[in-house]
């Protein structure tokens, strides 16, 4: 079998290594393997039919040049999308580095601290901007981030009030976003009005799609009588010379961050934002940062009310988002901390100073605007937009446009050429000479973002090293294997990454006409036929911007088909116990009643069980969940039957994709049976967590489910899930190029490999901590789940202590406590080499052995290294040391040496510490 180069270079083992394992394995072959894992009757027969793999430089040359059918219009449309600057120092130091965009969720928060800083960071910026509170840490987009506050709303009333009224004019695509959303649920949007009893939230876009900033202080004391909240989706640039939405009486204040610094892409990933009042705070979705200490009472980041989020609350939970868009909320507050309060005002001042000249140049030329308070965006009425955005286009311009209005929004990239362009398209002279005072119906008074960190870094030197310092505190894959059990944290090859930057992939506006993103549209249909191809599938929608919003639409594409049908009692989910948080709070979110499956001793779904269900819902059945191989790291037999079982009840076989990194290749889910299933690429294919996002979750269907497939919001369509209509499109390039090197045959080694690491983990591991869950042949997939429960009744060793020790030894723990209590998944990838593999199973032998000695009393838990991992620079140097075990045990275990030593930045976090006393924002400086 022939592979392109780049197979070699994605895939760890060498052909040696590979030998090695195997014997260890006792197999003469990896194809031994491979049919000792996966069930033969599921087994694809063929290869898949995807272009041969190429190497690095030649998918480059190919990609450029289909990209190369793009073309580059200074874009003015706005809409919430705007051309800004990213600061080279953080485009080559933050978006380009592997320490940031390698690094994983912030579970572990002692190996996390830099990006936590960065997020908290983040959180401060928001919070000073809108004037509320408690800040979050990113959710996925504005149009979703609306959504998300109406639904706030909402809870907030215990769902006793079921309206939400539109009182400005929204956004298109979040206006549809937001009709996505509340249709299943069945409330109701009102358009126009005024708040009633029966109103949960008034929602205003400030300023408007219009581009006006008007005031809206008789909606807020409207809203305020009725008792309903005030949701605010606010431009933050226009933040830093409006008056504070927190001080106007909004409750909670929405956003799209990607002005400050984030390139436009083509629609994402962005950070979005959320703020709001301290009495929602424990409403509030995604994930929020806060301050603690740690073992020695130094003050240490980590998430904080973590009992809000999927996984522990699972069907209530606050919302299914998981992973968010933390890279993008990192390089947003990173832009801020480096303009300051100051730098960003005068860029707000400079885009509003061309908005108003532009404005008198229009009046003079007897032009009329929708109205006089505006930013950034004018819009003219009475005119013909077709023929204003022809002649716009013929001078590199594109303009926002409507039957018989244009708008025109300008931004930081915004130049006398820019002007000089506009004064020849609409046939008047701009005079630039002319100041421009801004005059907002209310304006920002007093100080703001007066902490330090926003006063402290105007050099790039500064800031150079404010960057490489948060990287350095940072556990990333960049230093070492991340083995967690899912999540599939594989490599991100440079080459895959390199083509995120291209002008001609990050600088497009998502609503360019469809001729200046022809290269764009090409290479995502050349991706989804791809992953339809992978998966088995007849279509596939690229718009789900991370895998919960995949679970979503999937969901909502079965809700349609049966209601097309005349079956829209159809609302029953099953879903396993071992399942995601996100798949119940996805059924929960798509208007479904959730009734769990249970698991048998070995892991598998309980056929008995899930007859008996069936039988009691089968009239009402919507849906199956499950993921395949099982969240408990096997192949099921029984999946074909499984499937069968659902589809002669009529209902619909959902397949969550989190695993499909043991399946690429070997089985798809279109064969197996499933109708949908939701594709990580973000996971399996390679794109980069960013510690917690971004990350894409298409969904593939079978034929049927096709045209309930998601719509373009900004032109109309039905069940837009996300703003713009391909999501996250400037990072679809990663997965591109990923297949495009790897090849069909790439592909399918890979996932031999990921499946020949794990059982020699399994393999190696098993008797110091026996592996759960196994396949009749006593494999496991491309993952285990090692026991250690045991080890919390002998030695009083907790997962939690196993997690913080692995630290030491350089490691990120794998994921512990799912989908059972007391237990590590652990995930090794195809990415990883042998040695890699050897030092982390050399690093949980050395702590079983440690463990011993606990058990054989030689060491009482409460002194042992076990209970005050992990050792941090500090804790080594204190005078006091007074423990049972060396300081040279303690931060050097199993006798390993210095070389390439990871220093975790604090001890172990006090998570109950920051809950009681929550602080998820800095304070400002104290002055004189």
């Amino acid at each position: 079998m022939t592979f392109s180069p780049f197979v070699r270079r994605h895939i760890g083992p060498s052909d040696l290594e590979q030998k090695e394992m195997l014997t260890v394995l006792n197999c003469p072959d990896l194809e031994t393997l491979i049919g000792q894992s996966v069930p033969d009757h599921i087994r694809l027969r063929q290869p898949l039919n995807l272009p041969d793999g190429v190497d690095e430089i030649d998918a480059m040359e190919e990609l450029e040049s289909i990209l190369g059918q793009n073309q580059r219009l200074t874009s003015l449309i706005g809409q919430g999308y705007y051309n800004c600057i990213t600061p080279p120092v953080i485009q080559r130091n933050m978006l380009e580095n592997p320490g940031w965009y390698t690094s994983y969720t912030p579970y572990q928060p002692e190996i996390s601290q830099g990006r936590l800083e960065m997020l908290f960071n983040f959180q401060t910026l928001i919070s000073e901007l809108t004037g509320l509170p408690v800040a979050g840490a990113s959710l996925l987009d504005e149009a979703t981030a609306v959504a998300e506050g109406a639904m706030l709303a909402v809870r907030s009333f215990r769902r006793g009030r079921r309206k939400i009224l539109i009182a400005s004019d929204l956004y298109p695509q979040t206006q549809a976003v937001l009709e996505t959303r509340l249709a299943p649920l069945d409330l109701e949007m009102e358009i126009g009005g005024v708040a009633d009893d029966q109103t949960a939230a008034v929602v205003i876009q400030w300023p408007d799609a219009a581009g006006l900033s008007d005031d809206f202080s008789t909606l807020i004391a409207q809203a305020k009588a009725a008792g309903a909240l005030v949701v605010l989706a606010a431009d933050p640039l226009a933040l830093t010379r409006l008056q504070a939405p927190g001080s106007l009486g909004v409750d909670i204040a929405v956003g799209s961050m990607q002005r400050f610094g984030v390139p436009m892409g083509l629609g994402g990933p962005h950070a979005a934002y959320m703020a709001v009042t301290d009495k929602l705070k424990r409403l509030l979705p995604g994930r929020l940062i806060g301050q603690s200490i740690d073992a020695l009472g130094q003050p240490a980041y980590r998430l904080a009310l973590q009992t809000r989020e999927q996984h522990i609350r699972r069907g209530d939970a606050t919302s299914n988002i998981c992973t968010a868009q933390a890279l993008l909320a990192n390089m947003a507050a990173a832009y801020a901390i480096y303009h300051g309060p100051e730098g960003l005002t005068a860029i707000a001042d400079r885009i509003h100073g061309y908005a108003a000249c532009f404005a008198r140049a229009a009046r003079a030329a007897g032009l009329n605007l929708a109205g006089d308070h505006f930013f950034d965006t004018l819009t003219l009425t009475s005119v013909d937009a077709q023929a204003l955005q022809q002649r716009a286009r013929a001078h590199g311009l594109a303009i926002h446009g409507d039957h018989d209005r244009v708008s025109i929004s300008f931004d930081e990239t915004t130049n006398a050429q820019t002007l000089a362009a506009l004064s020849q398209a609409f046939g008047f002279e701009i005079d630039q000479d002319q100041g421009a005072t801004f005059t907002p119906f209310s304006t920002r008074n007093g100080a703001w973002l007066t902490q330090e960190v926003f006063h402290s870094m105007r050099s790039e030197t500064q800031m150079m090293r404010y960057l490489r310092t948060l990287m350095d505190k940072d556990l990333a894959l960049d230093r070492a294997m991340i083995p967690l059990g899912s999540c599939t944290m594989k490599l991100n090859a440079t080459a895959e990454m390199m083509p995120v930057t291209w002008p001609l992939n990050g600088a497009l506006h998502p609503f360019l006409p469809d001729d200046c993103q022809a290269g764009s549209q090409l290479m995502a249909q050349q991706l989804e036929s791809w992953l339809s191809e992978i998966t088995g599938f007849a279509a596939t929608s690229l718009q789900p911007n991370a895998g919960s919003q995949g679970e979503y639409a999937g969901l909502l594409a079965i809700r349609a088909y049966h209601t097309a049908r005349g079956q829209a009692q159809r609302n029953i989910c099953l879903i396993p116990t071992s399942a995601h948080g996100t798949n119940p709070a996805s059924a929960t979110l798509a208007g479904m009643k959730v009734i769990p499956v249970k698991c048998d001793d070995a892991g598998n779904i309980d056929l008995e069980d899930m007859d008996q269900r069936i039988a009691e819902h089968g009239e009402n059945l919507a849906a199956l969940m499950v993921t395949y191989p099982s969240t408990h790291g096997v192949f099921e037999d029984s999946i074909i039957t499984i499937c069968q079982k659902v589809h002669q009840a009529g209902g619909q076989v959902y397949m969550d994709g989190a695993n499909l990194n043991a399946m690429v290749g070997l089985a798809r889910p279109g064969d197996i049976g499933a109708d949908v299933c939701h594709m990580n690429l973000h996971k399996t294919f390679c794109i980069p967590h960013g510690g917690g996002g971004p990350g894409i979750g298409p969904i593939g269907v079978a034929a049927h489910l096709a045209p309930y497939l998601p719509g373009n919001g900004a032109r109309g369509e039905a069940r837009a899930i996300s703003a713009a209509p391909l999501g996250s499109a400037s990072i679809l390039c990663i997965t591109w190029m990923y297949i495009r090197m790897m090849g069909g045959q790439g592909l399918t080694q890979a996932t031999k490999i990921a499946i020949l690491n794990a059982n020699y983990l399994a393999a190696q591991l098993n008797t110091a901590f026996p592996v759960l869950y196994q396949g009749e042949n006593g494999r496991v997939a491309h993952e285990c789940i090692l026991d250690t429960r045991d080890v919390a009744k002998t030695a009083g060793v907790s997962v939690d202590d196993l997690a913080k020790r692995l630290i030491d030894f350089g490691f990120h723990a794998p994921t512990m406590s799912w989908p059972v209590s007391g237990t590590l998944m652990v995930e090794p990838t195809e990415s990883e080499d042998k040695a890699e593999l050897d030092r982390f199973i050399h690093a949980l032998l050395s702590i079983r052995a440690e463990i011993n000695e606990i058990e054989e009393g030689k060491v009482a838990y409460e002194r042992s290294a076990l209970a005050h991992a992990p050792h941090s620079a500090q804790t080594l140097i204190d005078a006091n040391w007074d423990r049972d075990y060396t300081r040279q045990q303690g931060a050097f275990p199993g006798n390993k040496g210095h070389d390439g030593k990871y220093w975790p930045p604090v001890g172990r976090v006090d998570n109950v510490y920051g809950d009681r006393n929550l602080i998820c924002s800095c304070p400002p400086m104290i002055t004189a």
